[in-house]
C-alpha cells in the first residue's frame, strides 16, 4: 500500500498482549495480541477496509506475535511501529460473568512526529495511548494535522488502573473530544472520568467542543447515537450468548468506521455530511456496528469477525 497515495483507515495507538485468566488462576493463562486501536484495525482488515496500523512494539517474541497476528487479518503496519524498548503486556482476569480488569506493563513512545500519509481518509485514536505520556501529546498533534484531510474518530476507552485521577484523565480526553467529528464511548467510562452517570450532560458538553455524532455502548442497554443536529436513537440489541467482552467494544469501534466507510463518509470533505447525518444513516451505522460487536462477544478473545461471517 502506498500510504500517500491509496485511502486508507489510519489507526494510532498501542497494541500489547493481552494474557488472559479466570479469576485467581493466573497459571491458566492464555496469550493474545490485542490493544484497542489494533483491534479496531484487525476488524476493519477482516471487513475488507485497507487499513494501516501506526503503533509500537519491540522486536522480542511478544512483537513477534503482535505483527504476525495482526499482518494475517490484513493490516498494514508501518515500518515506525517496531521500535519499542519491549513490547506492553496486558493481564487481562475474567470475573464469571467474562468481563476483564486489566493490568498494564505499558511501554508507548512511538516515533515522532507520527506520519500520517496522504491517503488516510479516517484517522482514529484513542484508549490508553491517548491518555499516557509521552505519546499521547503525538497522538494529538497527528490527529490535529490529519484533521485537514481526514474525518477523525476517537475512543477514550477509559484504563484507570493506567490513567491517573478522572479529573486529570478527563482533562486530555476532551482535548481528543474537540478534535474528533466522531466519538463512541461506553456509559462506564463517562462515569469514572466524570464521577456521573449523567450521560446527558457529559453528551451535551462534549457535542458542543465540535464532534457531529456521540455513540455511547451501554452494555446490554445496547449503542445510544446522540447528534449535533439533535438526532437521538437508541439501538435494541439482539439476545446474543456472552463469552466474554474482551475486544467488545474494540469491534464494535471497527464496526462504525466500516459502516463510515460503505457510505462514503471519509476525508475532510465529508465532515459537512456528517453534521447533517439523518436518522437513517444513524440507524445504519448503529446496526453495522452492533452485528459486529455481537460476534465478538460469543466467542473467545479479541476475535472480530470476517466479511463472510456477516454477509
Amino acid at each position: 500500500m502506498d500510504l500517500e497515495k491509496d485511502p486508507h483507515v489510519l489507526a494510532i495507538g498501542e497494541s500489547l498482549i493481552d494474557i488472559v485468566y479466570p479469576a485467581g488462576k493466573p497459571e491458566e493463562a492464555e496469550k493474545h495480541p490485542g490493544g484497542s486501536p489494533a483491534n479496531v484495525a484487525m476488524t476493519l482488515g477482516r471487513l475488507g477496509r485497507p487499513v494501516v496500523l501506526q503503533t509500537w512494539f519491540g522486536q522480542d517474541e511478544h512483537g513477534r506475535m503482535i505483527n504476525d497476528h495482526f499482518t494475517a487479518s490484513n493490516v498494514v503496519i508501518t515500518a515506525e511501529s517496531h521500535g519499542a524498548h519491549h513490547t506492553t503486556t496486558a493481564a487481562a482476569e475474567l470475573d464469571e460473568k467474562g468481563a476483564a480488569t486489566y493490568t498494564f506493563d505499558f511501554d508507548w513512545n512511538p516515533t515522532t512526529p507520527i506520519h500520517v500519509g496522504a491517503g488516510a481518509r479516517i484517522i482514529h485514536a484513542g484508549s490508553i495511548s491517548a491518555a499516557q505520556e509521552p505519546g499521547a501529546s503525538a497522538v494529538l498533534e497527528a490527529l490535529e494535522r490529519g484533521r485537514s484531510r481526514a474525518l477523525i474518530t476517537y475512543d477514550p476507552n477509559a484504563r484507570p488502573s493506567i490513567m491517573g485521577s478522572p479529573h486529570q484523565a478527563l482533562a486530555l480526553v476532551e482535548k481528543f473530544v474537540a478534535q474528533s467529528d466522531l466519538i463512541k464511548v461506553s456509559d462506564e467510562d463517562i462515569a469514572w472520568l466524570t464521577g456521573s452517570h449523567d450521560l446527558d450532560t457529559t453528551i451535551d458538553r462534549w457535542l458542543g467542543m465540535g464532534p457531529s455524532v456521540i455513540i455511547v455502548t451501554r452494555g446490554k442497554e445496547g449503542g445510544l447515537a446522540v447528534t449535533r443536529s439533535g438526532i437521538r436513537m437508541a439501538h435494541t440489541p439482539k439476545d446474543v450468548t456472552v463469552v466474554d467482552t474482551v475486544g467488545a467494544g474494540d469491534s464494535f469501534m471497527g464496526g462504525i468506521l466500516d459502516s463510515l466507510w460503505s457510505l462514503g463518509l471519509t476525508g475532510a470533505e465529508a465532515r459537512e455530511a456528517l453534521s447533517r447525518i439523518s436518522e437513517d444513516t444513524v440507524s445504519q451505522i448503529l446496526e453495522r456496528a452492533s452485528s459486529v460487536s455481537d460476534v465478538t462477544v460469543s466467542r473467545a478473545g479479541a476475535n472480530p469477525p470476517w466479511a463472510h461471517e456477516l454477509n
